[in-house]
């Protein structure tokens, strides 16, 4: 067999295990055929692995195991023979204390299956959302022939009559419900409607976001990431990944040939526009590192004041939804009307650039897929603010927030733990205005730990029955990408480590300026030093296992969060030798 660029069967890279005369080989084919394999089914062809992250207690994924089938059908159809290679699930439902605590640890399993194992190429199957970042940034360090297989956003909420929409509106209910304003009746309603397919989340959420920037970046077939996770082109798509990766080993297209300064500056150009996820930020710096692409905060603050955000989807949009927006011509469609702001020249896993790939696209409703002209905000969803509470930064999503907190100044709040904070909000006798700056702490990527979705503070239920549904909120925490307000996260250096939140007392006055991008406390440096002198380091959060490799080697929140051993010097091309 041979493909047009001159590659033969003896070039796989899986013939390294097979096609020696020796002993090992020996063993390697003896044990194949003990699977049931003949000869003719894995010498000669390309070995494809199916890295599946389903799990029975992963929703998002529920629907994998018919998808897996689907894949393979794909790949046999092109030639090639099938593995399924099952991998961490990462649920976000239930993996506490947060499945962020091991996106990394799924990084590690991805590169190490694919660099142990014979396979000439692989299919990621991912979308909950650290399984995309995971999956993703371990393929790119492995660095062989990869396509990423979005599992798509689950159908529209629904109950007595209103659409509902993943987090954004189970936050509004609860509100509600704190405020005495629905019956037991109607909060479970909402809960038994809010979820009713397999699938991600249907707003803009983080899986939405992870799965848009990777179609961006040109690691998936051109849409993929908008196609629900129900449709029947979901099934079709699912095939031609399978037929495609295939295609991808004859022609060695590997991960640093597409994955490079302007295909990443495009993904971050598409998530600002989509009103991504505050999430976007830790993980495509972490993916955009992987191959030495050194993308950074200033980076993205700078592509937001000058992105439109054109996708009006909830919770920065205010009415539809991910099956609005794929009716209305998905992530294509999106492209093409920022085509004039992105590099259509980069290569994508079909081998075409993305200008070929985006040829026909379409926009159906202008009012989901807003033109330039009509954005549903003119700057883009994110901002980076500096200041002495945040010298390494922390990122606002002024979109999805109430414009009256963009220039705001109040007293402090301040809470060490999320269970303090929780009892206190509901304290019905809470010294707390609508001008307070909530602010939780102890919440970042060592103090969380694992840097939980935490940031997304509740309103004091006091404040609630008043009627307030928003305030100023900051955290060394993160928030789901569903959630919505006047939330400034990924405070860095957090405070677990020293970082100057830790020295923020209740009372002290707390200035938020948007347009310069300033946080600051208004408190002398000299009480600054004072308190930074009598400051003392909390305990370790773990003493074993994951957890204490975790904590000696995560990165705070404006580096991407990733290992320090695992990242990659600027430069230097994607993917290791294979040494076995």
């Amino acid at each position: 067999m041979k493909d047009s660029r001159g590659k033969t069967a003896d070039d796989l890279r899986s013939a390294r295990w097979f096609a020696p005369d020796d002993l090992r080989s020996f063993g390697h084919r003896s044990r194949m055929m003990q699977l049931g394999y003949s000869e003719e089914e894995f010498r000669g062809r390309p070995i494809i692995g199916i890295l599946d992250t389903w799990s029975e207690l992963n929703s998002c994924h529920s629907h994998f195991p018919e998808r897996v089938k689907d894949v393979k059908r794909g790949v046999q159809m092109a030639g090639g023979l099938p593995v399924q290679m099952p991998a961490l699930s990462v649920d976000e439902s239930f993996t506490k204390p947060t499945s962020m605590l091991y996106r990394n640890l799924l990084a590690m399993e991805a590169e190490e299956i694919i660099r142990s194992h014979p396979l000439d190429g692989v299919v990621l199957m991912g979308g909950c959302d650290k399984t995309t970042p995971g999956l993703v940034m371990g393929a790119i360090t492995a660095g062989i022939p990869f396509i990423y297989l979005p599992a798509g956003p689950m159908l529209r909420g629904h109950y007595a009559g209103r659409i509902l929409g993943s987090g954004s509106d189970a936050w509004k209910f609860w509100d509600e419900r704190r405020a005495g304003n629905i019956s037991d009746e109607e909060w479970l309603g909402v809960q038994g409607g809010i979820a009713r397919s397999a699938g991600t989340c249907m707003t803009m959420g983080t899986a939405s976001t992870m799965t848009a920037i990777t179609d961006a970046l040109g690691l998936t077939l051109p849409g993929a990431s908008s196609i629900p996770a129900a449709d029947a082109g979901h099934q079709r798509m699912g095939s031609a990944c399978g037929r495609r990766i295939v295609e991808m080993v004859w022609e060695d297209l590997t991960p640093d040939r597409i994955i490079t300064d302007a295909s990443v500056q495009n993904a971050a150009i598409v998530a600002m526009a989509t009103g991504c996820s505050t999430n976007a930020v830790v993980h495509l710096i972490a993916m955009a590192r992987r191959a030495g692409v050194d993308l950074t905060l200033e980076d993205l603050d700078a592509l937001g004041r000058t992105t439109p955000l054109v996708a009006n989807v909830r919770p920065s949009g205010k009415e539809y939804l991910m099956e609005d927006f794929f009716y209305a011509g998905g992530l294509r469609a999106l492209m093409k009307q920022m085509e004039e702001r992105i590099d259509t020249s980069c290569v994508t896993v079909t081998g075409k650039t993305l200008g070929e790939n985006l040829e026909g696209a379409e926009v159906y409703n202008d009012d989901v897929i807003r033109p330039l002209s009509n954005p549903v905000y003119h700057e883009g969803s994110l901002a980076v603010l500096r200041g002495n509470l945040c010298p390494d930064g922390a990122v606002i999503k002024p979109a999805a927030c109430d414009p009256k907190y963009y220039n705001h100044e109040g007293p402090a709040l301040v809470f060490d733990s999320y269970p303090e904070m929780k009892a206190a909000v509901d304290d019905p006798d809470l010294d707390v205005t609508p001008d307070h700056v909530m602010v939780l702490r102890n919440a970042g990527p060592q103090g969380g730990p694992g840097f939980p979705e935490w940031g997304m503070l509740p309103i004091p239920t006091a404040l609630v029955k008043q009627g307030h549904r928003d305030m100023l909120r900051i955290s060394d925490a993160r928030m789901s990408g569903t959630s919505y307000g006047a939330c400034v996260l990924h405070v860095a250096p957090e405070s677990f480590v020293g970082g100057p939140l830790g020295l923020l007392k209740t009372g002290d006055i707390v200035r938020l300026d948007l347009a310069n991008r300033r946080l600051d406390m208004l408190v002398d440096e000299d009480e600054i030093e004072r308190r930074r002198a009598t400051w003392t380091p909390p305990e370790p959060r773990f003493q074993r296992g994951w957890g204490w490799m975790f904590s000696k080697h995560v990165g705070q929140a404006d580096t991407g969060c990733d290992f320090d051993y695992l990242q990659r010097d600027f430069g230097v091309a994607a993917g290791e030798p294979d040494i076995f």
